[in-house]
């Protein structure tokens, strides 16, 4: 693996920072190569200065340990996440989200679209599953991701401590078979994870090294500082019970206040470890793995197996997992049991771990995506400026080869215009001559339509019917001429119109006579009249204008009948 493969891992705590780099192996695991631990300097009680004192801390950490800036893996104190489990029914996978979202919403104690929230199959029993649900206010998440990029660093995920300290103890801890406990002792808070067989469950206790501190500020009457140093000088924890006094007041006084703690801190964890066996169905804790800032203090491990009557160890992170040369046995033997989140973190990076939470803001998760596309942007710019020098020189290129080809063509045109020139009177002959023509042909048609008008009329006579006289009507409208009108035909609907030019013909009236003998009564006319509406050249607004009766001793039967055209005869 190349150096340059790298992973960085920061976990945040209450009171200190967490740096290490690691390299992943060949073989699949990692390496570590650098780590720094750096504590915040910080009152409990000025919560409004902690941006400022984390950006400058991680910076300081960078420079002293020169390690580059870069993507970094983040984990945050369990006390600032909201975590519970919670049983579901056996259902299918493309529901179960739907059914976490909605447990979310039931059992996160804030307003849902206000925090950042995520959960984790893990398992369960007889069908059931079993999720855990982390969620972290928005703002808060945000607020410690800004600090992170302020510092130079790019947020690439953030993990919950207790999480990351999970994925930590299950890689380097694989015997592990029978129930255990992992006593996580930082600053503001202890976090207890409970491991059984393929299960999880951890709590997070609001009593740790700053009660024990405050306990200390209380008996001597000291300022914050002055009580951490203290506690640093002297703090063990006192046996208990009938035992010979520390040499000195101080150490008695000091020993006393942090076994008040301690002895608080038993009693939540024994409460918790009955919540785990009542309420979650597990077991009795074999095995406590003690990790964290305060669990260093002398005798906190003789007290726990003592009191919760268990074999007690330090958690080693490094049991499987790598340390470079140049790191001492020393440096490493110091500093171990406050890095197992470091290490869960980076696991995440090789590995597919036990519990892979992510609480990335959303705006962090779109810059990150968007940082993805950069190298797929930057190329695009790049072909782009090159295909528009490209296409420059072409048409650089291509406008030198316009200007020549410009030259000749120009010549041939003024060559031309001297040839069209000679052309145009006679094209103007050939146009008016094209003209008469077009009205030669415009009358023929007109003609032609009057005889194909008369033999349709003359074919749709009955037997016995004769026409005395066909007049064409023309339409009188009191304006010019020659202006164009929109007019409706007699006899039609008012949205019934044609097109025709004033004094146009758009009616015809025929009149005729019919042998009584041949048409006895007036059905053979209205046949007519129906034939006539049917044809090509009439509308069916066509109707008989005049019939009146026939008188006694009368041979003949007349009629007048007014023809609509379809279209209007220009004249």
């Amino acid at each position: 693996m190349l150096k340059t493969d790298r992973i960085l891992a920061l976990d945040i705590g209450a009171s200190s920072l967490k740096m290490a780099e690691f390299i992943p192996l060949k073989s699949g695991g990692i390496e570590l190569i650098k780590h720094s631990i750096s504590s915040l300097g910080l009152d409990p009680h000025a919560d409004s200065d902690r941006p400022a004192y984390i950006i400058s801390t991680i910076e300081e950490m960078l420079a002293e340990h020169q390690i580059k800036p870069g993507p970094v893996l983040i984990s945050v104190s369990g006390q600032s996440v909201f975590s519970r489990f919670v049983k579901l029914p056996p259902v299918d996978q493309d529901k179960v989200y739907q059914i976490v979202a909605y447990e979310a919403q039931q059992n996160v104690p804030f307003p849902i679209e206000e925090v950042v929230w995520d959960y984790q199959l893990i398992g369960g029993t007889e069908g059931d599953l079993d999720v855990m649900l982390a969620a972290i206010k928005g703002d808060i998440i945000a607020a410690l991701t800004d600090c992170v990029e302020q510092a130079g660093l790019l947020p690439d995920l953030v993990d919950v401590a207790p999480m990351a300290l999970y994925n930590a103890v299950r890689y380097n801890y694989s015997d592990m078979d029978e129930c255990a406990l992992i006593i996580d002792m930082g600053a503001r808070s202890t976090d207890l994870v409970f491991i059984e067989s393929n299960r999880v469950f951890s709590r997070s206790i609001p009593v740790a090294g700053n009660a024990i501190t405050q306990q200390i500020m209380r008996e001597f009457e000291l300022d914050f500082a002055d009580a951490e140093d203290m506690k640093k000088a002297h703090a063990f924890v006192a046996w208990g019970g009938a035992y010979e006094a520390p040499p000195g007041e101080v150490a008695d006084k000091v020993s006393k206040s942090v076994r008040s703690v301690m002895t608080r801190l038993h009693a939540e964890i024994n409460r918790s470890i009955n919540f785990y066996r009542g309420q979650q169905d597990g077991g009795q804790p074999k095995r406590i793995l003690l990790t964290g800032g305060t669990s260093v203090i002398p005798y906190t491990d003789v007290f726990f197996k003592d009191k919760l009557k268990a074999e007690v160890e330090y958690l080693n992170p490094f049991m499987n997992v790598a340390v470079a040369d140049d790191i001492s046995a020393e440096d490493i033997g110091r500093d171990a049991h406050m890095l197992g989140e470091v290490v869960g973190l980076a696991l995440r990076r090789v590995l597919t771990c036990p519990i892979e939470i992510n609480l990335m803001p959303p705006r962090v998760v779109s810059d990150k995506k968007f940082r993805k596309k950069h190298p797929i942007l930057l190329a695009a710019a790049y072909g782009l400026v090159v295909l528009l020098v490209v296409w420059c020189v072409y048409f650089l290129r291509l406008s030198q080869l316009g200007e020549e080809r410009l030259q000749l063509v120009q010549t041939r045109v003024s060559a031309l215009q001297a040839v069209e020139a000679q052309l145009r009177e006679p094209e103007q002959l050939i146009r008016d001559a094209e003209e008469k023509i077009d009205q030669v042909h415009a009358l023929i048609a007109e003609k032609t339509r009057w005889a194909e008008i008369m033999d349709e009329i003359n074919g749709l006579l009955p037997d016995g019917v004769w026409l005395t006289s066909v007049v064409p009507i023309r339409e009188r409208v009191e304006a010019d001429r020659d202006e164009p009108t929109t007019r409706r035909r007699p006899g039609t609907a008012p949205d019934a119109r044609t097109t025709a030019t004033l004094g146009d013909i758009i009616t015809i009236e025929i009149s005729g006579l019919g042998y009584t003998d041949k048409i006895p009564n007036a059905q053979p006319i209205y046949g007519f009249r129906d034939a006539l509406r049917e044809s090509d050249f009439f509308t069916e607004t066509t109707e008989i204008d005049r019939l009146p009766p026939v008188p006694p001793n009368t041979y003949v039967r007349e009629f007048r009948i007014l023809l609509q055209l379809q279209e209007p005869i220009a004249l």
